[in-house]
């Protein structure tokens, strides 16, 4: 009998064990991830590839959590717990978010070139292919019929360039009206037809097709440029793509030796933007032996206020995180790619 009471036992602990590790509930974790020397994702035809120092983009971690990561971050200053409405938009899928966040590396990637062309005064040309289907909302015209990262490049024999074609055509129609579609999915083009109909959750009540989209565009560039970073989802490596790009393209060593580490959106206008997680970037970055941490120097608006008012800008979360970590890593604020240009150009050769 005390055997298979200590058998029992032991298969409960077991299960239990197997429960707390590996059962997977409705919250992620995120946490510090690693700093990434840019040069492994940017290659720029006949680039100058031998300067001494490193420009690092840098990661969180983040992945829907078990008991036991819970556990652990909760006595964690620097691991986050979300709730998963806070990670995904409303009605968003794992595979729409997957979609929504490679879009937004794609975006980065192409500002981080359009900036660090015009910088350069090297030639480039833009291409809009239609616009990219982010998210199909449940019950609404396109539901069943398109996909998330569908591109629609044609509406009523109307080839689409800007997302303004889409609007416009769709504007100046009613409800029960149809629509036909050509769909980009995988490199094949699909004919789809639409009955359009109220927008779920649209207020006040709007006819459309029932979809969230963003632009899609190319950009040519000489020399070309290869950026493979489609495992990094997200925007926030612009800047650092921005200054690696710029890097390659000329002779000189623009990190005059030293390991330096970043992290902003990168948009057309050269501006940098806030991102999220930047306290953990911080924590990742010194751990990684990174010397200087651009840090979006971001603006905080009354209204941003109104809905938090204890809301810090990027910059000075990253300082108190500096100086509560005790790290000697300089932390740069940084509102546009000229702020980071014009602090390495001062900065001595180490």
């Amino acid at each position: 009998m005390k055997k298979i009471i200590s058998m029992i036992s032991m298969i409960v602990i077991f299960l239990l064990a197997m429960f707390f590790c590996f059962y997977r509930v409705d919250y992620y974790v995120m946490k510090p991830g690693s700093a990434y020397d840019v040069n492994q994702f940017v290659k720029v035809q006949d680039g100058d590839f031998d300067d001494k120092g490193t420009f690092n983009l840098m990661t969180v971690s983040m992945f829907q959590a078990t008991p036991l990561a819970l556990t652990i971050a909760y006595f964690n200053d620097y691991q986050d717990i979300l709730e998963m409405d806070s990670v995904r938009h409303e009605e968003e899928s794992e595979e729409e978010y997957n979609v929504r966040q490679l879009k937004l590396m794609t975006d980065s990637q192409f500002n981080a070139l359009h900036v660090a062309f015009q910088k350069a005064d090297l030639p480039f040309t833009i291409t809009y292919n239609g616009i990219t289907v982010l998210n199909v909302l449940s019950g609404g015209a396109a539901d069943g019929k398109i996909q998330p990262g569908d591109e629609i490049v044609e509406i009523d024999g109307q080839i689409i360039h800007k997302s303004e074609d889409l609007t416009a055509k769709l504007s100046a129609k009613k409800e029960n009206e149809e629509v036909q579609l050509v769909l980009n999915r995988n490199d094949q083009l699909i004919d789809v037809t639409l009955t359009l109909k109220e927008i779920p959750g649209s207020e006040p009540k709007k006819i459309g097709i029932g979809i969230t989209y963003s632009q899609s565009k190319t950009i040519k560039t000489e020399p070309n440029v290869n950026v493979d970073a489609e495992e990094i989802g997200g925007p926030s490596a612009g800047l650092m793509f921005t200054l690696e790009i710029l890097n390659q393209l000329l002779d000189e060593d623009l990190t005059k030796g030293y390991a330096v580490a970043g992290t902003g959106e990168m948009n057309e206008d050269g501006t940098v933007g806030r991102i999220g997680g930047i306290d953990k970037k911080v924590v990742a970055a010194h751990e990684d032996g990174m010397e200087i941490f651009f840090a979006p120097d971001d603006e905080i608006t009354e209204a941003m206020l109104s809905v938090n008012p204890d809301i810090k800008s990027n910059y000075e979360v990253a300082v108190q995180t500096a100086e509560k970590i005790g790290t000697s890593m300089k932390i740069v604020p940084v509102k546009t790619i000229d702020n980071a240009l014009n602090y390495l150009e001062q900065l001595p050769e180490k």
